[in-house]
Formats: C-alpha cells, sequence, structure tokens
C-alpha cells in the first residue's frame, strides 16, 4: 500500500508543480482574471491520479474489493503528498522566483476597482487590504497554510468521488434455498 500511496502521490504532484510552474512562465499572457481557471484545472488533472492510484491499491492488493472508507484512506495519502508537492513548489517560486508577487497582484486589484468605479475611499482600501496579506504572506507558515487551502477541496472532492466509484465489496453466495432444490 505504502509504494502504491507514494508513487502516485508523488506523480501526482509532480504533474502538479510541474504544470504550476509552467503557468506561472506565462501567467503575464494568461492575467490574474483567468489564472484561477487555470490552476484549479490543473488541481484537477493531477488530482485524477487519486483514481488511479485506489484504483491500482484495489486491484492489486485487494483482489478487486475495496470499502468506502478503505479508498477513500488511500485516497487521502495520495492527496496528502500530491496538497504537499503543491505547497513546497509554491513556497519556492513565491520567495525564490516571485517576490514581487502581491505587488503586482495589488496592482491588479486596485486598478481592476477603478476600471469598475470604485471611489477613492474603497480604492486606498483595497490597496490597504492588499499591502495587509503582502504581509501576512511574507511569513512562510502563513503562507503555507493558506496555500494547503487552495487544492483541498478540490482532492478532497475527487477522492470522495474515487472512493464512491472504485468501491466494491466482494460477492457473498448464498445457500441455495430448499425451493430451488425441489
Amino acid at each position: 500500500m505504502k509504494k502504491i500511496i507514494l508513487t502516485y502521490g508523488f506523480i501526482s504532484g509532480a504533474i502538479c508543480s510541474g504544470l504550476m510552474a509552467l503557468s506561472l512562465v506565462f501567467a503575464h499572457r494568461i492575467g490574474y482574471e483567468h489564472s484561477m481557471y487555470v490552476g484549479y484545472t490543473i488541481m484537477v488533472l493531477s488530482f485524477l491520479l487519486v483514481y488511479f492510484g485506489v484504483r491500482s491499491y484495489r486491484n492489486d492488493e485487494r483482489a478487486g474489493y475495496i470499502t468506502f472508507g478503505q479508498a477513500f484512506g488511500v485516497g487521502m495519502c495520495i492527496m496528502l503528498i500530491t496538497c504537499a508537492c503543491y505547497v513546497i513548489s509554491w513556497l519556492i517560486m513565491y520567495y525564490a522566483f516571485m517576490p514581487d508577487f502581491f505587488d503586482k497582484y495589488a496592482v491588479y486589484v486596485v486598478e481592476k476597482a477603478r476600471a469598475a468605479g470604485a471611489s477613492p475611499a474603497v480604492l486606498q482600501a483595497k490597496a490597504a487590504q492588499m499591502q495587509h496579506a503582502k504581509e501576512m504572506y511574507a511569513n512562510p507558515l502563513f503562507n503555507a497554510a493558506m496555500t494547503f487551502l487552495e487544492p483541498l477541496p478540490v482532492g478532497l472532492l475527487m477522492t470522495l468521488l474515487s472512493a464512491a466509484i472504485l468501491r466494491r465489496k466482494p460477492h457473498t453466495q448464498s445457500a441455495p434455498s430448499t425451493a430451488a432444490s425441489n
């Protein structure tokens, strides 16, 4: 079980991290308004390996049978490894290659509000809110915790779906009824 969890977890994590890094290379073309869709699409694609990992465990180690709880447990382990890879990758990219991320994002948020016709007071409040977020994200523990929360709902949903789809109980053979033997 451990080998399947580690293999599928790290493959999923590598896919998620690699595609996230690739999307950041093209972030200026994608734009902030579309980057959320790209990010969650990447997460869904990488969390597909939860399904394949649970199926592999069911077929290879459980003789084709698995309960919902067992499938959920294996899926959660794969999902948590993927989330950890996502967090580690983001922290490396954020601190090493994008230390000005919040400055650029703050400009985007304020400009979007200005284009929507926000008052100067609202614009000032948005700028202050972004400055506060930048200060919070400067703390690596806070940054890691908030980043972990991004893929968690997607991974949890994919794990629940995989466990529900892949559960299979052994067929029990019932004793033949006396009516059938007459």
